[in-house]
């Protein structure tokens, strides 16, 4: 079967598309055919040597953390032949060879139907970018948020920011805010129905917050952008406001200004899904899913590549910062 692997760390070209043995479904497991799968910056951190599990041990590795296809084989009574399924599992493109392959056997608590309605390309968009659970797990396990209260989630590009922003409005937020770093890309966004992006190329983050918020602020941050932003986006909170740091897109580093977290008090918490249990996860995806099914999600595909481009896919997703989701089609 073909696949990517990662043989060394290193640059983009290290995502190498080569020939595997197909996979056996064991007992509990799953064999799916995969036709689509996403791209989480998470894969390029690990390829490129930057996480903590991208040890000498560690390699070689299948990446891919999720995926949409049909089951072929099935040793669960949970799924049978033909399904379409979701597809992930524990540490998949990191501590386990993922679902950049075109046959992944996984357990069936990693699998998820999905809807009739939706297609593999918009069911791998779902998962690609990890934002909507995110900032579902920001409103609904971090801070006790409040129909009423305001989000800003920075970037309306990426995963974190875009479908930050879905969940906060569905979960009935005053206002979800979010940013862009060109006018092209807020014009993008405002077609898309995103009314409050702060265009930065015309004003700075915290005049656009102040504007939209009549001077008052923010009740919650989810920043998966940090960098630079950071200080400007901690300055946006309320008194008793949190922040949520959930990336680092920008950069690792920044600097803050101790006053914005003092004087109001601020919460800021460091978010990772290994802080959750499984069954929480569980829990969360499948109210997810069953917001997809409603139409109270929209993924944004932004393109779609052949899996044999992985090494221009990936470059793609995080040299040129698009517009959506960034895909790969293993199988049509």
């Amino acid at each position: 079967m073909k696949a990517i692997q990662y043989r060394a760390y290193g640059d983009y070209a290290e995502n190498k598309f080569v020939d595997l043995p197909a996979p056996a479904a064991n007992d509990g497991q799953v064999l799916v055919r995969i036709h689509t799968v996403g791209i989480n910056p998470l894969d390029n951190t690990f390829r490129s040597g930057h996480h903590y599990a991208a040890t000498p041990e560690n390699l070689p590795r299948v990446g891919g953390q999720i995926g949409a296809g049909i089951v072929v084989e099935t040793k669960s009574p949970g799924f049978k032949v033909g399904d379409r399924v979701f597809v992930t599992g524990p540490g998949f493109g990191i501590i386990a060879d993922g679902t950049w392959r075109e046959l992944v056997a996984a357990p069936a608590a990693g699998l998820m139907p999905i809807p009739s309605h939706i297609d593999d390309e918009h069911a791998a968009a779902f998962l690609a970018g990890a934002g909507y659970l995110t900032g579902y797990l920001v409103l609904t396990e971090f801070v006790a948020f409040n129909p009423g209260q305001s989000v800003l989630a920075p970037a309306i590009g990426g995963a974190v920011g875009m479908e930050s922003v879905q969940i906060a409005r569905k979960l009935g937020a005053s206002l979800a805010i979010s940013t862009a770093s060109t006018s092209a890309k807020a014009e993008m966004a405002r077609a898309g129905g995103y009314e409050h992006v702060i265009d930065l190329s015309r004003e700075s983050l915290r005049d656009g917050v102040m504007r939209l918020t009549g001077g008052r602020g923010v009740d919650v941050v989810i920043d998966g952008v940090g960098g630079k932003l950071t200080g400007e986006a901690l300055g946006c909170l309320l008194p008793g406001g949190t922040y949520a740091v959930v990336g680092y897109a920008g950069g690792r580093e920044a600097s803050v200004n101790l006053t914005d977290i003092i004087w109001k008090a601020a919460k800021i918490r460091g978010f990772t899904f290994r802080a959750f249990a499984p069954e929480t996860l569980a829990a969360a995806q499948k109210t997810l899913i069953g917001y997809l099914s409603e139409g109270a999600l929209q993924p944004t595909i932004a393109k779609v590549f052949p899996l044999s481009d992985a090494a221009d896919a990936v470059r793609h997703l995080i040299e040129d910062r698009p517009f959506g989701r960034v895909l790969m089609r293993v199988r049509d």
